[in-house]
């Protein structure tokens, strides 16, 4: 894998390998990523079930499907 630097003052364009270290960052950075992308998709299915939730016992109250989604906003 190449790391391709360009000086913008004099256009110099340098390409290397990388670094342990930056090998290392690159796996980390991944990594929580991936985390955080987890994080966000289980967020998103607890809030859609808990608005599926709260439409079932609406409707069980008797509220129709118009006064739900106006109360939903949606």
């Amino acid at each position: 894998m190449d790391v391709i630097e360009v000086d913008a003052l004099t256009g110099e364009v340098i390409e290397r390998d990388f670094t342990e270290e930056e090998l290392s960052q690159r796996a980390v950075d991944l990594l929580a990523f991936e985390e955080s992308e987890t994080v966000r998709l289980a967020e998103e299915e607890a809030k859609a079930a808990a608005k599926t939730s709260a439409v079932e016992k609406l409707a069980v109250l008797g509220l129709t499907e118009e006064e739900v989604k106006a109360l939903l906003g949606a």
